[in-house]
């Protein structure tokens, strides 16, 4: 929802400056999603990779999780995923092409707090019912789910000294012995969007150093 972020990001691809455009969109409202999709046709005529990253996060247990908190995770985290992917279907089936790429995390195997931990399952789901459905129109629908990465988002609401410890027991289970940084998660994305992933679809590809040999 922060135009300002997502201009600067845009910017930060570099090249002409018709190369990008940063856009706020509220993604768990469906007319929004829409919105964001006839925008995106408007300014480049076609759409060909359809990214889901948007995340939320609130901490609580099973126990003491908040109905609030659980609603609005599910809403960004699945139910954005789904209204996204929902406005490109047509565009992409009409183009008969396309990739469609889910950010999940690890957790959706390890477990971890409770309503991102559903959404985040929920997600590889999602994308394993879009593989099926749209595989005939040669759509691709993949995810890729990293451990923990050091960013603002997995930072907040915690204490520096809670998140190292958290990202101390993360690297303890991580055979490669480090975190799993930004441009980890982006070349496994990129990867999927790229022509070499042409024959690859409903798959998960865990980026998390080999932690998911490691018991959770």
């Amino acid at each position: 929802l922060d135009p300002t972020a997502a201009e600067r990001a845009a910017r930060e691809l570099g090249g002409p400056p018709d190369l990008g455009a940063g856009l706020g969109v509220d993604v768990a409202d469906r007319a929004s999603a829409g919105r964001l999709l006839e925008r995106v046709l408007e300014r480049f005529g076609r759409l060909d990779v359809v990214v889901n990253n948007a995340g939320l996060n609130r901490h609580g247990s099973n126990a003491d999780q908040s109905e609030a908190d659980w609603d609005a995770v599910l809403a960004v985290n699945l139910k954005g995923a789904f209204n996204v992917c929902q406005a490109a279907i047509p565009t992409l089936q009409q183009q008969r092409s396309g990739r469609i790429v889910n950010v999940a995390s690890r957790v959706w195997v390890s477990g971890s707090l409770p309503a991102y931990t559903a959404s985040k399952a929920g997600l590889v789901g999602l994308t394993r019912s879009l593989a099926r459905e749209l595989g005939p129109w040669n759509v691709t629908a993949n995810a890729v789910a990293p451990s923990l990465v050091a960013t603002p988002f997995t930072r907040a609401g915690r204490s520096e000294e809670e998140f190292a410890a958290i990202a101390a027991r993360a690297i303890n289970q991580t055979p490669l012995g480090r975190l799993a940084t930004p441009e980890d998660v982006a070349v496994a994305v990129a990867f999927f969007a790229s022509p070499d992933a042409a024959f690859i679809t409903g798959e998960v590809l865990h980026v998390c150093g080999g932690a998911q040999l490691a018991p959770a």
